[in-house]
């Protein structure tokens, strides 16, 4: 046994020649004329080849690289790869991910003349696509379940769907329901296990394909608790869950404009804590009116003032 209690044999080696292999692109990049005579002229053709090379087979990227197949075979060693199969699954799947983030824009893709009407037409155009794809019955539902929870507990995993579900629990805190917020997935595993009937866990993920969410509204609903999700339709998340506000947005091919999701997203949340605070409108005034009253202090004035803020 290791001292970690690991059996021995179980733990993978990992020399100094041999670092495991994440970015296989950065890798290429980083080594660029480091390389031997020949695996350098294997890795000039690759580099400026990529999108071909991810579909070639040992011998084609040999003979146009003009070296032997064993220098090929060699040079994915020295990248840390176990061989050429290795290597070119982990090339395909980099290059599918990171082709249009490596090829430059251009420059319709980045107008500069009126950027706010630029940005603010995209977020318009998500919102009016959303919007139609809303159900009633199912924001309905959803609202109901929410107003009338003992407890909420917001899941999202990533940059966008952390900050969505960190503003729910901003928003629906202030309606007098314990509310909180966790991205981590451990923790999602393990608060899930303690909520029952009459809780709700309220996923949030803009693909509805993380894991950790996934086990962790199997766990809860495991217990009793309610299972809302916003996502994607037809997702496994979807799927899983009790009820599922379904989006399904365009992939804009500007990679540097906003988040649609996260805009339509935020605005979903919105619908649902307003509805919630009409649903039980004398707990929410109540409680909106001992928050506002706690920051006169702070804010000093006595005009109207965004809570929170």
């Amino acid at each position: 046994m290791t001292e970690a209690g690991i059996p021995e044999g179980t733990r993978p080696v990992i020399g100094p020649s041999r670092q495991a292999v994440i970015d296989i692109i950065s890798e290429l990049r980083k080594h660029d004329g480091t390389f031997s005579g020949q695996e350098q002229r294997v890795a000039d053709y690759i580099i400026a080849n990529l999108e071909r090379a991810a579909h070639q087979t040992l011998s084609e990227i040999a003979v146009a690289s003009s070296v032997s197949v064993a220098t090929v075979n060699r040079f994915c060693r020295s990248l840390g790869c176990n061989g050429f199969k290795d290597f070119k699954i982990r090339l395909a799947q980099h290059v599918a991910v990171s082709l249009r983030y490596i090829q430059p824009a251009t420059t319709s893709d980045h107008p500069s003349d009126d950027l706010v009407d630029y940005i603010f037409d995209i977020l318009v155009r998500a919102l009016e696509l959303a919007r139609p794809q809303l159900d009633p019955e199912v924001i309905e539902k959803v609202i109901d379940a929410l107003a009338e929870s003992n407890r909420i507990v917001f899941l999202g995993v990533g940059g966008g769907s952390t900050n969505i579900a960190s503003e729910g629990a901003n928003r629906f805190f202030r309606l007098g329901i314990p509310t909180q917020s966790i991205s981590d997935g451990f923790q999602q595993r393990m608060i899930a296990s303690t909520l029952g009937r009459g809780d709700v866990v309220f996923a949030i993920s803009s693909t509805g394909w993380p894991q950790e969410l996934l086990d962790s509204v199997t766990i809860a609903r495991q217990y009793g608790a309610t299972t809302l999700c916003l996502t994607q339709k037809s997702s496994p998340l979807a799927n899983a869950c009790d009820l599922s506000i379904g989006i399904d947005l365009e992939n804009e091919p500007d990679i540097f404009k906003p988040s649609s999701a996260r805009s339509v997203f935020s605005a979903i949340v919105d619908v649902l804590a307003f509805g919630v605070a009409r649903r039980n409108p004398n707990r929410s005034r109540e409680n909106l009116r001992r928050i506002r009253s706690s920051l006169v202090a702070l804010h000093q004035t006595t005009r109207p003032h965004p809570i929170g803020d």
